[in-house]
């Protein structure tokens, strides 16, 4: 897409986040019903995906499952223009927090803020970064000025840097450090790189160690903050801080960490993040899932 067409499709998302979130809320839902039907490859990946993590379900389940998912995740990006342009007010509204006492125990102190890739991850991200400024990491996107309205959205509050992905881990330690959270999202598939192989609902997974690298390093605690996207908004929930982690087994660690965030699928599986190729990267000599 030219960089002409991705401004005007920000600005006109920009106009309908002005809409009541209902509004909004409804054309992401319509959104998403029409994404099912149009974005076939994604469409194909969801459902891989769940063929891979619940061979024991029947494919009419995997399939409502990932209809949901496509709702879910079409709101959420209707959504997402609201915490970008929203007042400070609309966007306490539309994302409550709790178990704050698991953040308060640590704010001030190394803190890695865990958060796995749910529809509602930057709802969470931005209604933290509202109160206390809070740093993260991102991946540059191909267009330069989705780039721009990414970034400017998520900093709005005064909220901490973000860090390029590829800049490594070291501008985070330093940050964490300082005492600034750190807002992580490590459970996508990023090649083999710093990467070991844990299952992932039964599936041998390319998942990295940066967090308990990050951990051990900086010796920061660990609190998952999970977002949940609810009937007319979100919850972001803080999670009690991990003991005894990393330990030393980083395999190990990385394995504790899978077995939490498959936990949180459990609870929600429409809202996670099915489209992604989770298992694009394979052990040695094993056939990518998603190649026909």
């Amino acid at each position: 897409m030219s960089e002409a067409l991705v401004r005007l499709a920000l600005w006109v998302m920009r106009v309908i986040a002005q809409l009541p979130d209902p509004a909004v809320r409804w054309l992401g839902e319509r959104a998403g019903a029409l994404a099912w039907l149009l974005a076939v490859p994604r469409r194909r990946v969801a459902l891989i995906n769940l063929r891979l993590c619940f061979p024991h379900w029947s494919e009419a389940q995997r399939r409502a499952v990932a209809r949901g998912h496509f709702r879910c995740f079409m709101r959420s990006f209707f959504e997402r223009f609201v915490f970008w342009y929203g007042s400070p007010e609309r966007v306490r509204g539309l994302c409550r927090l709790e178990g704050l006492e698991h953040f308060e125990a640590h704010r001030g102190r190394p803190l890695i803020l865990l958060g796995p890739h749910f529809v509602g991850i930057d709802a969470g991200g931005m209604r933290v970064s509202l109160d206390w400024p809070c740093a993260s990491m991102y991946a540059a996107q191909k267009s330069r000025a989705l780039n721009e309205a990414m970034t400017r959205g998520r900093v709005r509050f005064g909220s901490g840097p973000m860090l390029l992905r590829t800049e490594g881990l070291r501008p985070a330690v330093k940050l964490l450090r300082e005492g600034m959270p750190f807002y992580f999202l490590p459970d996508m598939d990023l090649g083999a790189r710093d990467a070991v192989f844990v299952p992932f609902f039964g599936v041998p997974a390319a998942t990295v160690t940066s967090v308990a690298r990050l951990a051990r390093i900086a010796g920061a605690a660990v609190v998952p903050l999970v977002t949940a996207m609810t009937d007319d908004g979100y919850v972001a929930r803080f999670y009690p801080a991990w003991e005894d982690f990393p330990g030393a087994d980083l395999e190990q660690a990385t394995r504790r960490m899978n077995a939490f965030i498959e936990q949180r699928v459990l609870e929600m599986p429409e809202q996670y993040l099915w489209s992604h190729k989770r298992f694009k990267t394979r052990p040695p000599g094993e056939r990518s899932p998603y190649r026909r």
